[in-house]
C-alpha cells in the first residue's frame, strides 16, 4: 500500500487507512483494530507521503527513512518505540547519521518507529518500486559518467 492513503490523525493514536472522502471529512480505518471511524475537516491530519525528516543538509522523505530501516533490519520490525529515548536516538542515528537533533525530537523518532512497526507487522511496506527506482538511477548515472 501507498503512504498516501495511510494516515496519521492528531489526538488520536496509531495510523489510519484513508477509505472514503466525505463532504465533511473523511471516512477512515484504524489499522490496528480495523474500526472505521468518520472525522471532520476540523482535525489535523498529516499524510505519511507527505512527511519528512530533517537533516543537517535537506529533508528525507518518511518512506526513505522506513526503507533505510528496513535494510537495517533485513525485513524485520525495529527495535520497541517504548525504549528508553537515549537508546531511540542511537538508533535513529544508526538508520540516518546526519538527522537533525534540534529539530527531530524523541517523540517524533518515537513516532517513526511506532509506525514502521505496525506497517511492518501490517504488511503494508512496499519497497519493490523504490528499489527499482534506485537501481534506475544508478544504472543511468553510470551510463553517462
Amino acid at each position: 500500500m501507498e503512504l498516501d492513503k495511510i494516515l496519521a490523525v492528531s489526538g488520536k493514536p496509531g495510523l489510519y487507512e484513508l477509505m472514503a472522502k466525505t463532504r465533511g471529512g473523511f471516512i477512515i480505518k484504524s489499522l490496528e483494530n480495523d474500526k472505521k471511524m468518520p472525522i471532520n475537516l476540523q482535525n489535523n491530519v498529516s499524510i505519511l507521503s507527505e512527511i519528512a525528516i530533517y537533516t543537517y543538509t535537506e529533508e528525507i522523505p518518511l518512506k526513505e527513512v522506513f526503507l533505510k530501516i528496513n535494510e537495517k533490519e533485513e525485513g524485520k520490525e525495529a527495535i520497541s518505540h517504548k525504549s528508553p529515548a537515549a537508546e531511540l536516538k542511537a538508533y535513529f542515528s544508526e538508520v540516518l547519521p546526519d538527522y537533525d537533533e534540534n529539530r527531530v525530537y524523541p517523540s517524533d523518532i518515537k513516532k517513526v518507529i511506532q509506525w514502521y512497526n505496525l506497517l511492518q507487522t501490517r504488511d503494508l511496506l512496499d519497497f519493490e518500486e523504490e528499489e527499482n527506482t534506485v537501481e534506475e538511477t544508478e544504472e543511468s548515472s553510470s551510463k553517462t559518467d
